[in-house]
């Protein structure tokens, strides 16, 4: 038998995201910039386990004893465990376990990374880190409306600008009035009306109509089962999801006449008036947030208001038509969550950001804010007896508050260059033995040296005269100074 070692291919499972450096820092940096708007409106940070309960999470295979209905699980003690798929089914076993010793509301931020049992796909994760804030406990509009305020604002601190991103705002209870008024009674009726209008931005006023009727075929021949409404009835729900949404008060006025006399309806009339009497008293107009009736969000999963956070910008697709970006959060108000576990109705509101999602869109955009790591400085290890001087030097200019490296591997001057270059550093400091005895160091700017080599290509007297705005030298005590005006240039 032979004792010599298997050769293991290394292979992550498909949909898990390694992340290495700059990635992971914007990851870190955006969910401090966003955590610290949260917590300026009020708003607490909570931890809760990445495992919960599988009971907890209400996700179960109708069919067999194993949970495996888009999460990951496994059996402990006889009791089904489960990776968290979101941030509020912890947040609801929290409030329900801990509802005589919070404050009412209660209101809490978290951020974390959740887990999710699907085909992974382009832009589509099994891991992936959502930044959540909620009010539990409020059944005022106001608090919905805060959420929305809120969430744009930390939209800004990210580097969004504010003519950047709009919010689109709608009422479940107003469109449940809608399904009462076309006769959507029953849940497959209801749920076949809501994927239909859920599909808007993709098929069409056109689209819709046909789904809402007898069905659709698409372009790869494919037909779609309509919701079988009869043509006034489609007539209705297409007049409410294609009302003009430039003003609040305009659609306001349109829902009213829509919806009429349905309780219903006119329930969720009432909760849209009270967000906008709110968004206007902090300033938030209509350009950053509209009430628009086909959003639906969550068919099964939200009890009133509905909110969407998407980015106005556009951006380059493949075929290079240029398209917007789209959402990057969005949430609304779950009454009926938390009673799972207490049995009487906790009023509930949130917003879930994609912090995934608000990278790749700092990266197609060009946002500033939280993008990108802190620059990096190396420092060159000249001579391998004299390690103890390098340490010293980057430890200068890591008290000074700059990110500082020495170079730690065995290889010449050049090789050490090109990792800095690989490392994407923006200074390296060399101090050789010329240096040393002149009690001076020398700071290369690899970017800027980069940049004028681009451009000179390959005159090389050209860029020797230019060698000076490239690197200089610098006496050892005044190392930190230069390297943060260099930084600062």
């Amino acid at each position: 038998m032979s004792t010599e070692p298997k050769l293991v291919t290394a292979e992550k499972p498909r949909g898990f995201a390694d992340k290495l450096g700059e990635e992971a820092g914007a990851e870190e940096r955006i969910v401090t910039a966003v955590g610290r708007v949260f917590e300026k409106w009020g708003f607490d940070r909570l931890e809760t386990p990445a495992i919960e309960y599988t009971g907890a999470l209400g996700k179960f295979l109708p069919d067999t004893d194993r949970p495996n209905e888009g999460v990951f699980s496994f059996q402990d003690d006889e009791r089904w465990l489960s990776l968290r798929y979101d941030l509020t089914a912890p947040l609801a076993r929290f409030a329900a376990e801990n509802r005589d010793a919070l404050p009412k509301p209660f209101r809490r931020w978290q951020t974390g990374p959740v887990w999710r049992n699907e085909k992974p796909g382009p832009g589509r994760f099994r891991q992936f880190v959502q930044c959540d804030a909620d009010t539990v406990g409020s059944d005022s509009p106001a608090a919905d409306a805060e959420i929305v305020a809120m969430a744009g604002e930390a939209l800004e601190a990210i580097g969004v600008s504010r003519e950047g991103y709009q919010f689109k705002i709608n009422s479940r209870r107003i469109l449940n009035g809608v399904l009462l008024g076309v006769g959507a009674a029953d849940d497959k009726a209801r749920l076949t009306v809501m994927r239909a209008i859920d599909k808007l931005d993709r098929v069409g006023v056109d689209g819709v109509a046909a789904l809402l009727g007898t069905g659709r075929k698409d372009e790869s021949g494919d037909f779609t089962p309509g919701a079988n409404l009869d043509p006034a009835s489609v007539k209705k729900v297409i007049d409410f999801v294609t009302l003009p949404t430039d003003s609040r008060a305009a659609v306001l006025s349109g829902l009213e006449r829509i919806v009429g006399d349905n309780d219903e309806g006119k329930a969720g009339l009432k909760e849209l008036a009270g967000i906008d009497a709110v968004l206007s008293a902090l300033g938030v107009g209509d350009a950053r947030a509209r009430i628009d009736p086909s959003v639906v969000r969550g068919l099964e999963y939200y009890t009133g208001a509905v909110y969407e956070a998407e980015l106005t910008a556009t951006v380059q697709d493949e075929s290079g038509r240029l398209v917007r970006f789209g959402s990057v959060g969005g949430g609304g108000r779950y009454d009926d969550l938390i009673a799972r576990f207490t049995g009487e109705r906790v009023p509930a509101t949130g917003f879930s950001i994609g912090v995934s999602r608000l990278i790749a869109a700092q990266r197609a955009l060009g946002l500033g804010g939280a993008h990108g790591a802190d620059p990096l400085v190396i420092v060159l290890a000249m001579d391998r007896e004299r390690m103890g001087d390098y340490f010293a030097i980057a430890g200068d200019l890591r008290a000074g508050g700059v990110r500082a490296e020495v170079y730690l591997g065995g290889a010449g001057m050049k090789a050490q260059l090109k990792y800095a270059d690989k490392r994407d550093a923006r200074i390296a400091v060399i101090q050789g033995g010329d240096e040393l005895a002149k009690g001076v160091v020398t700071l290369k700017d690899l970017k800027l040296g980069a940049e004028i080599a681009s451009k000179l290509g390959e005159d090389r007297e050209a860029y020797a005269k230019a060698r000076e705005q490239v690197q200089r030298e610098v006496p050892r005590a005044e190392v930190v100074a230069a390297v943060q005006q260099m930084l600062a240039r």
